[in-house]
């Protein structure tokens, strides 16, 4: 072969691979063009739930549907392969309603629902999706439910007696521990957990002891599972605690408050998230009606302060959605939702949009889908 037949064949070849580059990178980008995000809200007082789609590039919520449920909708949880959002009702009866999430629309099919034991302030799934969870502030217990192959909730598996007013449960990234808030008895609860069975066992340390009259209620790990954030409604307080995963324990480290400087009223802490880098904590505080922005050290998860910003009148919920840009927070009394756009810098937060829901939105699940 002659040197133009050398030079020719390698510019072929050339040609050939940033085809294909151009292939593969029009293959992503028409991948992340079709991949949608839906926000589902529970609206307790209306009964219903708001089907949105969020615009991750513009932070724009519209409407895609509003399901009525027939109850208090409060707490929502969606399953680890994000098909099926789970919905809790704390009218009379108490039950938890499954739904099967479109992946093409975000709409929501109901595929069945189950008793619960009680008025539940708090579902979550276990890592498998296998086992309900849930929390009763006013019964004083914690349940474990069973799910289907289907993703529709089954009977109750396990009830256990908890101190006053269990806000919250979850478990951590190695499904082998759950723990639980006690809001009337300023504590976390560990409990044993297995994936075979759905039973939850006490830990060989069974309790984590906040200061009295703190009131635990929400709580967050890092996704390294190092740390541990748990929000305090009565005082307003924020807890680290260092974790350790194999033992299933907590170590306090740091405390501090949510609330704004020279605040002198009565504190009533909400929800509380991480952002999707972990670099940012926030917090929602409803007599102020304000979120927090924390910056977390990652080497040691201490949290420092970094503003507050008004928001939605009584934030009782809020969610990031998968893209980390938008923050979307729920008013109690406002009955409206506020996207705020979140710095990437600095992780702070500036509204940008308020749309009208139902009454008393207080919950929110964001789902990104294919």
């Amino acid at each position: 072969m002659n040197t133009n037949s050398h030079t020719l064949a390698r510019h072929s070849r050339m040609r050939r691979g940033l085809l294909a580059t151009s292939a593969s990178l029009a293959a992503l980008c028409a991948s992340a063009a079709h991949s949608a995000e839906y926000a589902y809200i529970a609206n307790a007082d209306s009964q219903e739930i708001s089907v949105l789609a969020l615009d991750p590039a513009k932070g724009t919520l519209s409407t895609i549907e509003t399901v009525p449920v027939g109850g208090t909708v409060m707490p929502l949880a969606v399953s680890p392969d994000k098909k099926v959002l789970y919905a809790a009702l704390r009218s009379q009866p108490f039950r938890v309603l499954s739904f099967a999430i479109d992946p093409a629309s975000g709409k929501l099919r109901k595929l069945g629902e189950a008793p619960l034991a009680d008025s539940m302030a708090n579902i979550d799934t276990d890592r498998s999706g296998k086992w309900l969870f849930a929390a009763s502030y006013p019964g004083h217990k914690i349940t474990v439910n069973s799910i289907g192959k289907d993703g529709a909730v089954g009977a109750i598996q396990q009830l256990i007696p908890t101190a006053p007013n269990a806000h919250a449960i979850h478990a951590d990234a190695t499904n082998r521990t759950v723990f639980a808030t006690s809001l009337g008895g300023d504590q976390l609860s560990a409990w044993r957990f297995d994936e075979a069975t759905g039973q939850l066992t006490a830990n060989s340390q069974p309790l984590t002891m906040a200061d009295a009259k703190t009131g635990p209620r929400h709580f967050v790990w890092d996704k390294a599972q190092k740390f541990m954030y748990v929000l305090c409604e009565v005082d307003a307080s924020l807890y680290t605690y260092a974790y350790d995963a194999a033992a299933g324990t907590l170590r306090q480290l740091q405390r501090t408050s949510v609330l704004p400087p020279g605040f002198t009223g009565k504190p009533w802490a909400a929800d509380l998230h991480l952002g999707n880098d972990g670099r940012f904590l926030y917090a929602s505080e409803r007599t102020t009606s304000t979120l927090a922005t924390f910056q977390v050290n990652p080497a040691t998860g201490l949290v420092q302060l970094v503003n507050h910003v008004p928001t939605e009148k009584t934030p009782r919920g809020f969610a990031i959605d998968p893209s980390g840009r938008w923050l979307l927070a729920t008013g109690q009394d406002s009955h409206g939702v506020a996207v705020h756009a979140i710095d990437p810098a600095n992780g702070t937060l500036s509204q940008v949009q308020r749309y009208a829901l139902g009454k008393n939105p207080n919950w929110v699940e964001i789902v990104e889908l294919p």
